[in-house]
């Protein structure tokens, strides 16, 4: 792999993050060894794998002189509250464009975005559609306000951001080399692309044996391919290295998406009660929780039979639980 260009980096989250081993659903599920990577502790209000990408995309944004982030996601997104944290953090202001109608009760990570002040703007499906366009008109307007705003797409899923999960490689490597194991897979869930492509590139750069693997939990496995793939395509324009990445290496297993994009079946409340009674482990009903339990399945269904160890990436989301509560 040619050497990429550095990007500038603000040192946000709290690394490394623990790597550990699930002993009881290992010995319940009779093989593989299941391993967890704790990215749910990289902060506490700005927990989640979506600030190992902000390090990067908020770096970029002071490098140009931002005043203001402005960003996009669901009602309940992580990646919205852990912007309008770091911008709190740092000073300055944030504004996020959530797609839908304002609900009339704020709970989960809605309310922390309101408790924290932050401008937010409600777009409806066909506004949302069209957000780069929206975004930039935006950006225009704050201009004329003399702010410099500096937008970052849904989860930081974007070149700049695929930094967070090509870095994390690294310390995953120094993971498996401290435990002295070596998964055959590395599991985790898709919601916008960026964590995964970072995870491919990251391989390649740091020579892991581990292979990257997703459960969609949004759309389906052909928009993944082709997101991964154009933003992978954008990485090596804008850094120089030209990595080539096989289509294979985007290996997206599809079916556990459900009713749809943060709807979950009962199914899922119950997996996630049944793994924070088993191992102390809370996952969420919008990435985590259909990732782990179609995991499970794949793993009854013989899928990792020939596999002596797994490594599931623990993302965070713990907020986006109070909103459903009623479900469990």
């Amino acid at each position: 792999m040619n050497q990429a260009q550095t990007p500038p980096r603000i040192k946000l989250a709290r690394l490394p993050t623990p790597l550990v081993k699930l002993e009881r659903l290992s010995s319940a599920l009779g093989g593989p060894e299941i391993w967890l990577k704790r990215d749910d502790l990289t902060d506490t209000t700005a927990s989640g794998n979506k600030l190992r990408k902000l390090e990067f995309s908020v770096a970029q944004a002071l490098e140009e002189g931002a005043t203001r982030l402005i960003t996009a996601g669901g009602p309940q997104s992580n990646h919205c509250r852990a912007t309008a944290v770091i911008a709190r953090q740092l000073g300055i202001e944030c504004h996020l464009l959530l797609r839908g109608r304002e609900p009339e009760e704020a709970d989960g990570n809605l309310f922390i975005d309101q408790v924290l002040g932050t401008t937010i703007s409600y777009l409806d499906q066909a506004t949302f559609d069209a957000l780069d366009q929206y975004a930039e008109n935006l950006i225009s307007q704050y201009a004329s306000q003399g702010e410099k705003a500096f937008f970052i797409p849904v989860g930081a899923s974007d070149e700049i951001g695929l930094w967070g999960y090509i870095e994390a490689s690294k310390e995953l490597k120094e993971d498996f080399t401290a435990n002295n194991i070596s998964p055959e897979y590395l599991v985790s869930a898709a919601g916008s692309g960026g964590t995964m492509g970072g995870l491919i590139i990251g391989r390649e750069k740091y020579q892991l044996e581990t292979r990257p693997i997703a459960f969609n939990v949004s759309n389906d496995a052909a928009y993944f391919r082709r997101k991964i793939t154009a933003d992978i395509a954008s990485w090596n324009k804008r850094y120089s290295p030209q990595q080539e990445i096989s289509p294979s290496a985007i290996d997206i297993i599809d079916g556990y998406v459900g009713p749809g994009y943060a709807r979950a079946e009962p199914v899922i409340f119950d997996t996630i009660k049944w793994l924070a009674q088993l191992e102390g482990v809370i996952l969420d009903p919008v990435y985590t929780g259909k990732a782990f339990y179609g995991m499970i399945q794949e793993i009854k269904a013989g899928k990792f039979q020939h596999s002596k160890c797994l490594v599931f990436l623990h993302t965070g989301g713990i907020f986006g639980l109070f909103p459903q509560k009623s479900q469990f």
